[in-house]
């Protein structure tokens, strides 16, 4: 018999996080190797969960990280490839096609980052979405915008959250826009890159899953106290809340997020995907991702579970399906984040008190708290009073963000 090794995992990140996913690959054995992007080589990772770290540029190419990843492979066997951050989902699709790893391939990858992709295969299958059209064909996109009334929302196909989105009232305004991406250098995204979709006022929900061979073996439904688009633009405090467990509104979006997951094929990991809930009470499939959700929302999510959605995607990563998968032990309770920039370099939330408070995340010009009850009407009534608070005590306004380079 071949003599036993431990399993050699690749990370890619474009941001710093996913210490915890690190951390676990060690404590289950595996050979951890980092790679990243010069401007996060000073971050504050797990370096002791870690066996090396390959550094590409800030301007590196998918051809670059396939290449620096390949070399490392030249003296090592690399056994998965895996994705720490949206921007990372493609790469690491090329990657392991490349190398001719097991995981996911760019055809099924491109659905969790083609926001145009994601919106047809999951309209061809039934499952409601906002009126939208590619933006490519003008008469197209005229006769759209004659059939579906505005506002509409000019979104970039490849970004996440918000970033680079428009909110557009009057069909002048959408071509102007379009005139002005297409004004781009030819080496930048330009307005075939883009969408056009109905903008629907409503309450905004996440579902945050971890799957193991097809099958949503977990998944937390929460709520955004305001639309995340609205955060971005406009500033102010980031909310998010766990649903009250057995109401109708958990219910559809359980089986709306089992639905669109296996329609598009995500076979094992980590998932946040968004919907909306119109003014109507319809609900729309609007993102998903196959990451672990940002903002704290992991952590939130381990508050009210019990389950590390990080750590138990790493167990996932490992077993491959070759073992069986066991969920952890999960509690019922309800959690919340409050999460604001904030003016001070370290911001002192000493004053806030209540047990309930159960992390004090620490990043830099940040105010973060997550608190965690039995009670669901407790949790509402402390995230309204912080969100205050927060806003008086911290709260700093920045340019919506942009991609990273």
């Amino acid at each position: 018999m071949p003599e036993s090794r431990p399993l050699t995992v690749v990370c890619l990140a474009s941001y710093f996080k996913g210490n915890e996913f690190l951390q676990q690959l060690r404590l289950r054995g595996c050979r951890v190797v980092l790679v990243i992007k010069e401007k996060l080589r000073d971050e504050a990772w797990a370096h002791d969960s870690l066996d090396e770290i390959l550094i590409v540029p800030n301007s590196a190419t998918a051809d670059r990280f396939i290449e620096t990843v390949s070399d490392f492979a030249r003296h090592h066997r690399v056994d998965r490839i895996v994705a720490l951050e949206e921007y990372d989902v493609m790469h690491a699709a090329m990657i392991r096609e490349h190398l001719r790893i097991p995981g996911m391939g760019t055809t099924t990858a491109r659905l969790f980052r083609d926001k145009l992709a994601m919106r047809v295969k999951a309209f061809d299958a039934g499952i409601r979405v906002p009126d939208f059209v590619h933006v490519l064909n003008y008469d197209e996109i005229r006769m759209y915008m004659e059939s579906v009334p505005g506002p509409w929302v000019l979104k970039p196909r490849a970004d996440v959250s918000a970033v680079g989105i428009q909110k557009l009232h009057e069909s002048e305004l959408v071509w102007r826009a379009i005139d002005s991406l297409d004004a781009r250098p030819l080496l930048t995204e330009r307005s075939t890159h883009y969408l056009l979709e109905k903008f629907i006022p409503g309450e905004v929900f996440h579902v945050d899953s971890l799957v193991e061979n097809s099958e949503v073996v977990f998944a937390g439904v929460n709520r955004y106290w305001r639309p995340p688009m609205d955060v971005a633009h406009k500033g102010g405090v980031f909310l998010t809340t766990t649903v009250e467990r057995g109401t109708e509104d958990e219910q559809v979006l359980l089986e709306m997020n089992r639905a669109l997951l296996g329609t598009l094929g995500f076979v094992r990991g980590a998932t946040h995907a968004e919907f909306i809930k119109s003014t109507d009470g319809d609900f729309y499939f609007l993102e998903v991702a196959g990451r672990v959700g940002g903002a704290f929302i992991s952590e939130a999510l381990e508050a009210a579970t019990g389950v590390n959605v990080w750590r138990e995607w790493a167990n996932l990563e490992i077993g491959r399906g070759e073992v069986p998968y066991a969920l952890p032990d999960r509690r019922t309770e309800y959690a919340g984040v409050v999460l604001a920039l904030a003016r001070q370099e370290w911001p002192d939330l000493r004053a806030y008190t209540e047990p309930e408070i159960v992390l004090r995340p620490s990043k830099r010009h940040h105010a973060a708290l997550i608190v965690s009850s039995p009670d669901y009407w407790r949790v509402q009534h402390l995230l309204g009073e912080y969100a205050r608070r927060v806003e008086q005590d911290f709260l700093a306004v920045l340019p919506p963000m942009e991609r990273p380079q």
